[in-house]
């Protein structure tokens, strides 16, 4: 079963100056145990993959499972030249309620959007999308929306809408930083701001800024 996580484990070593599990706990600001427990089950978390691939520049589907080019940026001599660029989309969901990070720690697919469109709003090499789960942020985001995610845009602008990692869940809400505080607001005013301070600001990360959404009608 560790093979999996063992491949990942090479991989990233291979690209970084990562070289062994501690300080893989480091970079990914979890307990050492966290990291033990996941080669045991030979899985991988897709937050994992997500930040990883982000702090280092890489590319996501290449450290889950080695296929395409280590670096995006390694193709990105051809980006002016291509009309479309594919952005992956894990199998994973943003709670937009009270409920949990659901993962299957994979890329399940790619969706192709317009290379200039997204360059006007960022490097699309740090983009991917998820699937909103919850209520909390409606009527701007319903459940089964699918959001695409800029993660270089983690520096916090008051009243944008951003997912945020509180321990093991990952929420979509609209954020704003106060002294010593982040509140973390639903549109939906079933629910209550939810305010962090002090050591719980220690297991938050911005993972990045919601950029577009899409909605299938049922």
């Amino acid at each position: 079963m560790s093979n999996i996580f063992d491949a990942f484990f090479a991989r990233l070593c291979s690209e970084t100056e990562i070289r062994n599990q501690s300080q893989l706990a480091r970079e990914l600001e979890v307990g050492r145990a966290a990291v033990s427990l996941a080669k045991r089950k030979g899985t991988v978390p897709a937050r994992w993959i997500l930040d990883l691939s982000a702090r280092f520049g890489l590319n996501p589907l290449w450290l889950e499972k080695g296929k395409g080019l280590p670096r995006p940026e390694s193709v990105a001599d051809r980006d002016d030249e291509r009309p479309y660029h594919e952005i992956p989309k894990v199998r994973a969901r943003l709670c937009a309620g009270g409920g949990s990070f659901e993962t299957e720690g994979q890329v399940e697919g790619y969706y192709s959007f317009r290379s200039d469109w997204l360059r006007t709003r960022g490097n699309p090499t740090n983009m991917v999308l998820m699937e909103v789960i919850g209520n909390s942020m409606e009527p701007e985001i319903k459940e089964g929306d699918m959001v695409l995610i800029d993660q270089s845009r983690s520096d916090v602008l008051s009243g944008g809408i951003y997912a945020v990692g509180v321990e093991d869940t990952v929420m979509v809400k609209r954020v704003e930083r106060l002294p010593g505080t982040l509140v973390l607001r639903s549109d939906n005013t079933d629910y209550s701001p939810i305010h962090l301070a002090g050591d719980e600001l220690d297991n938050v990360r911005v993972i990045g800024k919601i950029l577009w959404t899409s909605r299938e009608y049922r």
